[in-house]
């Protein structure tokens, strides 16, 4: 393998605080857009006109387009899209929460995306996500709690002494209901919490999109630090290796334009204004090539160019759950980035994009693997199929092997995110 090139140099802390910083979607595209500044990317308005080169994103919510055209003539080699998504399964709380039993102040939460429910109990939690502010349209106050502040506890063994022999059973709407204090719960608790931690007056909130996260910090595990334990892998992983990517090809040659797309909502089905069956990335993409001065033929001959790599994490084979995979094709941790393939196209690679994003790999030194579900369990999905037919444009999916997905705490190894984010540079300045 070469040795790594000190202009895209990263460590895995980078990617420890960018886990850390963002436990929300929207702190997610913030902490982004803060990196993508430093390395001289600058905000547009969708609602402005746009130049004509230069480094620049747009944020929508949870979802930010980040790109670098330097020359509109880059825009005959296409575009280089990294899909990545911002959002992970979680707890979020209710519009109106203010509920609890037995002497206990409790918040009202609806079960977000397929989470494991069981990794969410005994746990010190906080808040974190967004408030809609009255009389202000559009306008939203990011609000963040890193404190003990919520627990849903487990019913203790002495009260369900089968709970080892049978497996544990949860109620999304009886179980999953936090405590976050003692007393009569009383209307307007949480308003009147929000308000104070956002510096406002209670009536001043009109809505929220608030979410629990869990509070222990992104950390190397294992003998020599050999293994990352955090929260929200899946996929904030990908969206770092994306971010980390893009800053670092911006500033060499590229024959294309390179392009970061962070969507929300994929782990609902994507179908919302901020995901990636919107019409988010297709327009950024058109408006690009517009402000190129470059007319909407220009535009479909780059995207006939352009390729995708869909970014989301794989499963790497259970050592405790052998059985649980397809024998044929074994996963391991730190063995490289995983394409993900599927004959009834849940995931979009095929023989054409497996071939261009192996040939990638190896000119970055990056070894890679393949992941095929078991022919006799279903399969997930990613950004992937519906940005591929969204674009028309050749699409591969590919990710860091990881275990415990879609837990509250997840685990992946230590090296392949460095070779991933090595990987997605090679193919952005391709």
């Amino acid at each position: 393998m070469p040795e790594p090139d000190p202009a895209d140099a990263t460590d895995v802390a980078s990617l420890l605080r960018y886990l850390d910083a963002s436990p929300s979607p929207f702190h997610a595209v913030a902490e982004s857009a803060a990196r993508l500044r430093a390395q001289g990317f600058t905000p547009l308005d969708e609602r402005e006109g746009w130049p004509a080169s230069g480094r620049h994103f747009v944020e929508r919510g949870g979802s930010l387009v980040a790109w670098a055209l330097d020359d509109p003539g880059q825009l005959a080699g296409g575009f280089q899209i990294v899909g990545a998504h911002t959002d992970s399964p979680n707890l979020r709380v209710k519009p109106r929460p203010d509920t609890g039993r037995a002497g206990f102040r409790q918040l009202g939460v609806e079960v977000y995306g397929g989470a494991l429910l069981n990794s969410w109990l005994d746990r010190d939690l906080g808040l974190s996500g967004r408030i809609g502010l009255v009389g202000e349209a559009g306008a939203t106050r990011l609000v963040r709690v890193d404190e003990p502040l919520l627990r849903i506890p487990q019913l203790a063994i002495h009260l369900d002494r089968g709970v080892n022999e049978t497996g544990l059973v949860l109620n999304p709407q009886q179980h999953l209901v936090p405590v976050w204090g003692i007393g009569t719960p009383a209307t307007g608790d949480f308003v009147a919490y929000l308000a104070d931690l956002a510096g406002v007056a209670p009536d001043a909130i009109a809505s929220w999109d608030v979410m629990l996260h869990d509070l222990t910090p992104a950390t190397l595990l294992g003998q020599g630090g050999q293994l990352i334990s955090s929260g929200r892998l899946d996929n904030l992983l990908s969206c770092w290796a994306g971010v980390t990517a893009l800053s670092t090809a911006a500033a060499r040659p590229h024959s294309g334009v390179p392009v970061v797309c962070l969507f929300d909502h994929e782990e609902v089905g994507s179908e919302s204004a901020t995901g990636a069956a919107g019409t988010l990335l297709p327009t950024v993409l058109e408006r690009i090539t517009l402000a190129a001065d470059a007319d909407r033929a220009a535009f479909l001959q780059a995207l006939a160019a352009s390729r995708c790599v869909s970014a989301d994490g794989a499963h790497a084979t259970h050592p405790n759950y052998p059985e649980r995979h397809e024998p044929g094709h074994t996963v391991a941790i730190d063995g490289g980035p995983v394409l993900k393939r599927n004959a009834n196209v849940r995931y979009a690679t095929d023989a054409v994009s497996s071939a261009w994003f192996r040939d990638v790999a190896a000119r970055a030194g990056v070894p890679t693997q393949e992941f095929v579900v078991r022919s006799d369990l279903p399969c997930g999905s990613t950004i992937g199929p519906v940005t591929a037919a969204r674009l028309g444009i050749s699409t591969v999916d590919v990710g860091v092997a990881q275990l415990s997905m879609h837990s509250a705490r997840e685990l992946c190894g230590a090296e392949d995110p460095l070779r991933f984010a090595r990987a997605l540079t090679t193919f952005l300045t391709s």
